[in-house]
């Protein structure tokens, strides 16, 4: 079946960086585009960035622009989210998506789901 599962979330002080991880099985990897979303206590779930299927394109949500960076390795079913800066806002719990489709920056548009880590980031 379908498996996604993030790791690497943890606390961390304002200014500081983590590395997040996706390791995805159950389906055909390259073949589906992949996105990070994150969702913080009492607000909806907010796209942080995501890839195309091929993963020549990534873009990013606007809080994250030139703080956070995504990567994918196709051959080990895995996705990254460097980030960078941290910042208190940036409190949430973060999660990998995959879609069968075109790249989309909408969290309905996603088929699976991982369970989500948790990134606290402290004054």
């Amino acid at each position: 079946q379908v498996q996604l599962v993030e790791s690497g979330g943890g606390l961390v002080q304002a200014g500081g960086s983590l590395r997040l991880s996706c390791a995805a099985s159950g389906f055909t990897f390259s073949s589906y585009a992949m996105g990070w979303f994150r969702q913080a206590p009492g607000k909806e779930r907010e796209f942080v960035g995501g890839f195309s299927r091929s993963g020549s394109i990534t873009y990013y949500g606007d809080s994250v622009k030139g703080r956070f960076t995504i990567s994918r390795d196709n051959a080990k079913n895995t996705v990254y989210l460097q980030m960078n800066s941290l910042k208190p806002e940036d409190t949430a719990v973060y999660y990998c998506a995959a879609r069968s489709r075109g790249q989309s920056a909408t969290a309905k548009a996603y088929d699976y789901w991982g369970q989500g880590t948790q990134v606290t980031v402290s004054s």
